[in-house]
């Protein structure tokens, strides 16, 4: 399948096909319409694929109940508008925009009203892959989390940003094609979520030496080109997500995803100036740069001049 596969259910579609295409795009489920003689003529959905995840825009146009067992994979269910009113191991969680509703894996989980109004950002996340994003992101090998996320904390604003950010990559985008884009992308929503929703861990406020950040950022200008993720950095430094983040900000005053933009642009505008390439999204993919209109801004921002401006004139 490729990276963004925009789906359409039918104007005439009854709501068994319906379901059976959000069954293909997200989870299989099954669904009860909540509104006699209602139809599926409304209903709506379209999936990008980013390696183990998925992100699924699904709107069904009428209220309706739905049954599903998550299998293999988190669920996390963002509403844009309406209410979404989930009950998992005898838990309720009502979310409504600004929230989101976390349904684990391999459990039974019942959406007792999805509202006709209620359209989601349902994010997929594969079981085994973000085990292994938690023991790098942590440390640790396991980790409990919440049934709800707060969309209007800085993490969980954070994590939604970039996850309308990927969903709304444009199909014909040459950098989806790329399967390190892919790994990169995947591996990036996912730490973003879990910092989002993991709480600190006490004991990871060991002091992290400056030298420790200094090895980090040897590891980034020896190699800016690479998918790097908060976790490959973390692992590097020993310490969790959270913990050289805060380390970076003592010590540098950057985050490390800002310092390896920095690094990444002065590449970008050395191979420019030098006429190493011909193009200037060429150079972009080869040093990391994954989205071409956030890579111009930025370069703009640290050099005052877009970089094909630098190219015409070297």
């Amino acid at each position: 399948m490729s990276l963004v596969e925009r789906l359409r259910i039918p104007g005439d579609a009854e709501w068994e096909a319906a379901s059976a295409a959000v069954s293909d795009a997200y989870f299989p489920h099954e669904l009860s319409p909540r509104e006699t003689g209602s139809t599926a003529i409304d209903a709506d959905v379209a999936v990008t694929v980013v390696g183990p995840l998925r992100i699924a825009r699904i709107g069904w146009g009428a209220e309706v109940a739905i049954h599903s067992d998550h299998p293999g994979a988190y669920g996390i269910n963002v509403p844009l508008d309406g209410v979404l009113e989930t009950s998992v191991a005898g838990s309720t969680v009502v979310s409504t925009s600004g929230s989101a509703t976390i349904n684990p894996p391999d459990t039974p989980a019942e959406i007792t009203r999805w509202s006709s109004t209620c359209t989601i950002l349902g994010v997929k996340i594969d079981r085994d892959f973000l085990q292994h994003e938690v023991c790098r992101v942590t440390g640790g090998p396991d980790a409990r989390l919440p049934d709800q996320l707060d969309l209007h904390s800085p993490e969980g604003a954070s994590w939604f940003r970039l996850v309308q950010s990927i969903a709304g990559q444009p199909d014909d985008d040459p950098l989806l094609a790329n399967p390190l884009v892919a790994q990169q992308l995947a591996a990036s929503l996912t730490d973003a979520f879990l910092l989002a929703t993991l709480t600190d861990d006490p004991s990871d406020h060991k002091t992290l030496q400056p030298r420790i950040v200094t090895r980090v950022l040897d590891a980034l200008r020896a190699d800016p080109s690479r998918a790097w993720s908060a976790a490959d950095m973390a692992e590097i430094a020993g310490v969790s997500v959270r913990r050289l983040q805060e380390g970076f900000r003592e010590y540098v005053g950057r985050t490390p995803r800002e310092c390896l933009v920095e690094i990444r642009l002065a590449a970008v505008h050395h191979d420019l100036a030098s006429g190493v390439e011909s193009s200037v999204t060429d150079v972009a993919m080869r040093w990391g740069f994954t989205h071409t209109g956030r890579f111009a801004a930025a370069f703009r921002r640290k050099y005052g001049v877009a970089p094909s401006h630098v190219l015409r004139d070297r």
